[in-house]
């Protein structure tokens, strides 16, 4: 399977007429956030295929336009906050938002975040029975704690994600938050089993 991931700035190349010849051999997209609903909206139309997502801390819930207060979440893509979906034989998992730090939307504690991820076990476990793996990819906005993060709050990482991956161990987290300049930034990570990589801009993942 081969995905493309995206997160927190437009690329040119992909919001393009040519994004169909540069990307049709892709089985799906991935968003980890902070990405505008135009984007998503034109990547899907464009390429026609699948696009699960997350939201970001700059994401809004709500927009107000001249007809007044509508959904601020992308038409056409599949949200995987809370949930679990099984796509291609690969199970996803999606966890939205940043650690809490002004109180805007999609920001949580680590203890809320905790709670999202209690919510999901049971089908975590139903899957290890039934399908012989937890999961296969954890999508993420933040990143774990001490992998890729900051030290600012806005930018730490979640430690329950770090608790997460070692219990459950999915193939991938793949995350976005987390700006990448020039090339001496780190963008991926093997964390025991689990590789860990910050989607920001655009990556290009084959299973």
């Amino acid at each position: 399977m081969k995905i493309l991931l995206i997160s927190d700035k437009v690329i040119e190349h992909i919001y393009s007429a040519t994004i169909a010849e540069r990307f049709s051999d892709v089985d799906c997209v991935i968003s980890c956030g902070d990405l505008p609903n135009y984007y998503l909206e034109f990547i899907v139309s464009m390429l026609n295929k699948p696009l699960f997502y997350v939201m970001g801390n700059h994401n809004n819930s709500s927009m107000y336009t001249e007809a007044g207060k509508v959904s601020g979440y992308p038409e056409g893509c599949i949200n995987l906050n809370d949930r679990i979906i099984e796509f291609k034989n690969v199970i996803l998992m999606g966890l939205e938002g940043s650690m809490k730090y002004s109180g805007g939307a999609f920001q949580y504690t680590e203890m809320q975040m905790a709670w999202k991820i209690n919510r999901l076990k049971p089908r975590l476990l139903l899957n290890k029975v039934f399908k012989k793996k937890y999961l296969d990819i954890l999508v993420t906005h933040a990143p774990p704690y001490k992998i890729h993060d900051a030290e600012d709050l806005c930018h730490r990482g979640f430690k329950c994600f770090n608790k997460f991956i070692d219990k459950y161990k999915p193939r991938f987290l793949l995350h976005g938050h987390i700006h990448l300049y020039g090339n001496s930034k780190v963008w991926a990570t093997v964390a025991g089993d689990v590789k860990v990589i910050n989607a920001y801009g655009y990556r290009i993942l084959e299973i």
